[in-house]
């Protein structure tokens, strides 16, 4: 039954307006929103605040521990998995001790490249412990702990308190990293626990080996066929590089130049001068072997 509009005209308001946002929220949840829908880089500025003259250092042994006893690597599919059905309970609670001890660092005081290494390391530890505290699971946005109707998955749920503030997945990622260090490479740092993410570094992120880890990150996914595949005529990415367009230099024909800038002698081959269809796509069955 059509509902009269406010003007009188009788025009479907639902049609015109309700169903499409509908639609469009529908989409978002089942993960294929267009970039428009990823969340905005914006600053909290609360975590601008730094040190330079800090020389706190933070252990991340116990997370080095954890990745170098239970990441695979697999030269075969160039993927990182995580052989989560095998981690002891103690390993577990090791992981938990971490990630609550990370909760107690005045993060506010340390230097940034300490910064930049805490918060990578967090994510990755936390988004590990959300995995192993649902297991078994076979999709990351199963889990929907994340407030809001349409919402999938753990990245907006506050599961974390850092200096009395409530953080999230989604604060660390589109809040703190992206924002405050303005370096796209920090999309080959932060695992999302999927076969379509980049790799988890087998090693824990520090001060001294962030640059090495982003660089190798990111030539890593830029040079594997689930960050670029030639598909006939067309090209097929990642869909990280439409969801996040804005860091790869807004527009395709930036993305382009990002991926040829990382690109080895065959990737660039097919990217320089491409001018065809790009399509997008992301593999979200969760990394494990």
């Amino acid at each position: 039954m059509m509902r009269a509009s406010p003007d009188g005209t009788g025009r479907n308001m639902w049609t015109e307006i309700g169903l499409p946002l509908f639609l469009s929220a529908m989409l978002f949840a089942l993960g294929v929103a267009p970039a428009a829908a990823a969340p905005k880089a914006e600053p909290w500025p609360f975590w601008a605040a730094n040190d330079p003259e800090s020389r706190t250092s933070i252990d991340h042994a116990p997370w080095d521990r954890f990745l170098k006893k239970y990441v695979v690597t697999n030269p075969p599919s160039g993927i990182n998995r995580v052989r989560y059905a095998s981690v002891t309970p103690d390993d577990r609670k090791n992981l938990d001790a971490y990630v609550q001890k990370l909760q107690q660092v005045e993060v506010t005081r340390l230097n940034r490249p300490e910064q930049e290494a805490y918060w990578i390391n967090l994510y990755n530890a936390l988004t590990v412990k959300v995995i192993l505290d649902h297991y078994p699971v076979k999709n990351i946005r199963d889990i929907k702990i994340s407030p809001g109707l349409f919402s999938s998955g753990p990245w907006g749920a506050n599961l974390l308190t850092i200096q009395d503030q409530k953080v999230s997945l989604n604060d660390i990622e589109h809040r703190i990293l992206r924002p405050l260090w303005k370096d796209n490479r920090v999309h080959y740092a932060v695992n999302c626990a999927s076969l379509g993410c980049p790799n988890l570094q087998p090693e824990a992120f520090t001060p001294e080996n962030s640059e090495s880890l982003l660089e190798k990150g990111t030539r890593e996914y830029v040079n594997h066929p689930r960050g670029v595949r030639p598909v006939g005529d067309r090209l097929q990415l990642s869909s990280i590089y439409d969801w996040f367009q804005a860091d790869f230099g807004g527009s395709e024909e930036g993305v382009l130049r990002h991926l040829q800038q990382f690109a080895g002698p065959d990737v660039a081959g097919r990217l320089r001068g491409f001018h065809g269809k790009i399509l997008y796509d992301y593999d979200w069955r969760i990394n494990e072997p």
